[in-house]
C-alpha cells in the first residue's frame, strides 16, 4: 500500500469542537482513585458489583427431558456416503499418454487410483482427486527411471455422444533422461582393496534408474557379510543433479565395520540343544573368515529339526583378535522350544500295487538330543504292516543318522505272498534340500524272517516256505544333480551291495548288487531330457533257493511303466511272475514345464532274467505320457503308460500316482 503525500498548501477544515477537550483535566483527575506513597501498602479492595437483574426463566426449562429414544439419531448423509440410493453414479473411462514410450504404462496401470476405482465414482470431485493422485504417481515413476524433469497433468472431460460418461486423461511429459556422472564410494579401506566398489555394479553413463541403483546397493549389503564384514552398514546415497549436463554425481557412504572371523557359539532362551549339539550343525571352524551364508545355513539346519517355535542366529562382536588381523565374532543362538510330536501320512496308487496309505506318529526328541521314536502303519489293498523306529538324527555329525528298525509286514502280490518280520540297524549320511552332497552312503545289518508262497517247479505247485536271512546292506551314491526331487542338470551314480545269507534247510551265502546311473540335460529353460540305466545281479545262489521277496522283478511306476508291478521276468505255468537273479532297465523322458504344470512323454525298457547276468535281448517296452504339478515340496506325478510289446495277460493301460519324478 502506498500513501499519497498531503499538499502543504491545503486549507484546514473548521474544528466542530473548536479544539476544546472532551473531558476537562480537572474532572479526569478527580475521577482517579487516591494513590499511596507506600509501595508496600496492600491493594485497595475492589468494590463488589451490584447483582445483575435476573431475567424471567422460560417455563419450558423446568420441564423434565424427553426419553433419549424419542430423539432422531440418524446422522446426516454426505455425498460420499450415498450408496445404492437414487443419487446418480458417475461413470468414467481412463486414458494415459506419454508413458508407453518409456515402458511405464503397465506399472502405472497397476498402481493407478483412477483404474482401481473401476470406472465409477460418487461425484466429479472424487474423479478429480483420483486424477491428482495419478499425476503424482506418474511423476514418481518417471523419476524412478531418471526423468527428473518429468511432469504430468490430468484433464477430465465429457465423452462426446455419451451422456453421463466422463474421460479422465493423464498426460505425462518425461523430459530429458539423466545419467550417472561420477561414482564415489566413501568408505575406509577393505580387504581385499576395492571390495565395495567391485560389488557396486554401476558405471558412469548409466541411466539413474532407482530400481537398478537400489539393487546395486543391496548387492553391497549382501556381499560384504559374505567376505568377512558381519556388521557392514550401507548409508544414505546422495545424487547431485546437474541440469546443464543432465548428469547426477552419485555418492554412497559405507561403514564396513571390523573384519571378522568365526569365534564360538553362544546360546540363550528356552534351550532345546546344548552348545555341544549345536556345534554339530555348523559347517565352519573357529577362525574361518566370517561368511553370513554359513550363519544362515546354521539357522536353517536348526529350523529343519522342527523342534523350535523360533530360532535365530546373530553375530556378536567380541573385541578379541582373530587370525589375519580379523576380530573374533561369536554367534548367538536364540532358542525357543516348539512341539516335538507330529502325525504324517502319504497315499498312493499303482497298477499292480493297488492303493496304499501310510501314516506315522513321531516324537522327534523323546531321547535328547534328537532321539526320535517313530511308529508307523501301512494299510493297503496289497500291503499291510506296522513298524517302530528309533532314530538319532545328526548323530555326532550333521546329517548322519543312526536307526534301529523293527517291522512286521504282510504283502500280497502276483509274485509272492509274504509274512515278514525284520530287525535292522543302519548308519546313513544323507543329502538334504539344505545341503545336497556329492557323496552319500549308508551301511548296516539286517535280520529277516519271512514265510512266503513260492512256486515249486519240481512239484508243479505253489508251496509256502520259511526263510531266515542275514544281510549287510551298503549303498554309496555320487550326485552332481542340482536338485533332490526335481533335478534339471547333472548326473547320479549309485551302487547297492548286500552280502547275504539265506537259511532254508541249509545255509546259502550270496551277494545282491545293483548299479544305477541317471542323467539330466537342460535343452532349454522349460525342457529337460532325463535318462536312466540300471542293472542288477544276484550271485552265489540258485533262483529257487532264494526267497521270492529277495529276487529281482521288473515293471511298475519306478521300473518299466506300462507293465504291472513286478510283472516282468520269468513266469510260472499259472502266469504269475517268479522273479530272477538279474535285471536291466532303461528310461528316457522329455520333461516339459510351463508354470506350475508339466507334460512328460516317456519310453521305458527292461526285463528280469533267471540268469546271474542280465541279457541284452528280450526287452519289454512301455511308453506313455505323464502330467506334473509342481509344488514347494516336489512335483506331484501322474503317469499313464501302455506296453508296446505286451505278453498274454498284461494290461493295456497302467496308471501311477506319486510324489517326485520317476527318477
Amino acid at each position: 500500500m502506498v500513501l499519497a503525500p498531503v499538499s502543504a498548501h491545503a486549507q484546514a477544515a473548521p474544528d466542530p469542537q473548536d479544539n476544546k477537550p472532551i473531558v476537562p483535566d480537572a474532572e479526569f483527575d478527580k475521577a482517579l482513585p487516591p494513590l499511596s506513597n507506600d509501595i508496600n501498602a496492600p491493594l485497595e479492595p475492589i468494590p463488589a458489583a451490584p447483582p445483575p437483574q435476573s431475567a424471567p426463566l422460560d417455563p419450558a426449562l423446568d420441564q423434565p427431558l424427553a426419553p433419549i429414544t424419542t430423539f432422531e439419531s440418524t446422522p446426516l448423509e454426505t455425498t460420499a456416503d450415498v450408496k445404492d440410493k437414487a443419487a446418480p453414479e458417475i461413470r468414467y473411462e481412463t486414458a494415459t499418454r506419454g508413458l508407453e514410450e518409456i515402458g511405464l504404462a503397465g506399472q502405472f496401470k497397476s498402481l493407478s487410483s483412477l483404474r482401481s476405482g473401476g470406472g465409477k465414482a460418487a461425484n466429479a470431485s472424487q474423479i478429480r482427486a483420483r486424477a491428482r493422485e495419478d499425476e503424482a504417481l506418474a511423476v514418481r515413476l518417471m523419476k524412478s527411471l531418471g526423468y527428473y524433469d518429468g511432469t504430468a497433468v490430468s484433464v477430465i472431460e465429457q465423452v462426446p455422444n455419451q451422456p453421463g460418461m466422463l474421460r479422465a486423461t493423464v498426460s505425462a511429459t518425461p523430459g530429458k533422461l539423466y545419467h550417472l556422472g561420477a561414482i564415489n564410494v566413501v568408505a575406509p579401506p577393505t580387504v581385499p582393496p576395492g571390495l565395495i566398489r567391485a560389488q557396486l555394479p554401476l558405471k558412469t553413463g548409466d541411466a539413474i534408474d532407482a530400481a537398478r541403483i537400489e539393487g546395486a546397493e543391496a548387492n553391497v549389503s549382501l556381499v560384504l557379510p559374505q567376505h568377512g564384514y558381519p556388521f557392514a552398514k550401507v548409508g544414505q546415497r546422495d545424487i547431485l543433479l546437474d541440469e546443464t549436463t543432465l548428469t547426477g554425481d552419485y555418492t554412497l557412504p559405507v561403514e564396513p565395520g571390523a573384519r571378522g572371523s568365526f569365534g564360538a557359539l553362544r546360546t540363550t532362551g528356552d534351550k532345546v540343544f546344548s552348545i555341544k549339539h549345536l556345534n554339530v550343525f555348523r559347517r565352519f571352524k573357529p577362525g574361518d573368515l566370517y561368511d553370513v551364508r554359513m550363519t544362515d545355513d546354521l539357522r536353517k539346519a536348526l529350523a529343519a529339526t522342527a523342534l523350535f517355535n523360533s530360532i535365530s542366529v546373530e553375530p556378536v562382536a567380541t573385541g578379541q583378535p582373530g587370525p589375519d588381523g580379523t576380530e573374533l565374532v561369536d554367534l548367538l543362538v536364540r532358542q525357543r522350544k516348539g512341539p516335538s510330536r507330529s502325525l504324517a501320512g502319504t497315499a498312493g496308487y499303482g497298477t499292480g500295487e493297488g492303493f496304499k496309505v501310510e501314516g506315522t506318529w513321531t516324537s522327534r526328541n523323546m531321547f535328547p538330543p534328537e532321539g526320535a521314536l517313530i511308529l508307523g502303519a501301512i494299510a493297503g489293498t496289497q500291503q499291510q504292516g506296522a513298524s517302530a523306529t528309533f532314530r538319532r538324527a545328526n548323530a555326532g555329525q550333521r546329517d548322519r543318522t543312526f536307526s534301529i528298525i523293527a517291522s512286521a509286514n504282510h504283502q500280497t502280490y502276483d509274485a509272492f505272498n509274504a509274512i515278514t518280520g525284520s530287525l535292522a540297524v543302519r548308519w546313513s549320511y544323507d543329502s538334504t534340500p539344505l545341503w545336497q552332497k556329492k557323496i552319500t552312503y549308508f551301511y548296516g545289518a539286517e535280520l529277516t524272517g519271512t514265510n512266503e508262497s513260492v512256486y515249486d517247479f519240481a512239484r508243479g505247485e505253489r508251496v509256502r516256505r520259511t526263510y531266515g536271512i542275514a544281510a549287510l546292506p551298503t549303498q554309496i551314491m555320487f550326485d552332481t544333480s542340482d536338485d533332490l526331487l526335481n533335478p534339471t542338470r547333472g548326473y547320479r551314480l549309485k551302487l547297492n551291495l548286500s552280502p547275504e545269507t539265506s537259511v532254508q534247510g541249509a545255509v546259502a551265502p550270496y551277494v545282491r548288487a545293483m548299479l544305477e546311473g541317471t542323467f539330466y540335460y537342460p535343452v532349454s529353460s522349460s525342457l529337460v531330457i532325463a535318462g536312466r540305466a540300471r542293472a542288477g545281479s544276484i550271485a552265489g545262489i540258485s533262483r529257487d533257493d532264494l526267497a521270492p521277496s529277495r529276487r529281482y522283478y521288473g515293471g511298475g511306476g519306478g521300473s518299466v511303466r506300462g507293465f504291472g508291478y513286478q510283472r516282468l521276468g520269468p513266469l510260472d505255468p499259472q502266469g504269475n511272475p517268479v522273479g530272477g537273479r538279474s535285471l536291466n532297465e532303461f528310461s528316457l523322458e522329455a520333461r516339459y514345464r510351463f508354470g506350475n504344470f508339466g507334460i512328460v512323454p516317456f519310453i521305458d525298457a527292461g526285463n528280469a532274467y533267471e540268469s546271474v547276468l542280465p541279457k541284452g535281448g528280450d526287452l519289454r517296452y512301455g511308453a506313455g505320457i505323464g502330467g506334473r504339478f509342481y509344488t514347494n515340496f516336489g512335483p506331484m506325478r501322474l503317469d499313464i503308460a501302455t506296453p508296446l510289446n505286451p505278453r498274454k495277460g498284461d494290461s493295456r493301460v497302467a496308471l501311477y500316482i506319486s510324489i517326485g519324478q520317476a527318477f
